[in-house]
C-alpha cells in the first residue's frame, strides 16, 4: 500500500513540475525571457535528466 501511494505522489508530483514548465515557458513567450532564466532553466533540465538517469540502474 505504501509503495502505490509513493507512486501516486511521484506522479503528482511530476505533474505538477510539468505544468510549472509549461507556465515558464508561456510566460517567457509572453513576457520575453533574460539570460538568467534561461540559464536557471538549462540547469534545472540538466539536473532533471541526471537524476532520471540514476533511477534507471
Amino acid at each position: 500500500m505504501a509503495k502505490s501511494r509513493q507512486h501516486q505522489e511521484a506522479h503528482g508530483i511530476g505533474q505538477i513540475a510539468e505544468q510549472l514548465e509549461q507556465q515558464a515557458e508561456a510566460a517567457e513567450q509572453i513576457q520575453g525571457g533574460s539570460e538568467a532564466d534561461r540559464r536557471v532553466i538549462a540547469a534545472s533540465r540538466e539536473q532533471d535528466s541526471e537524476t532520471e538517469d540514476g533511477f534507471e540502474a
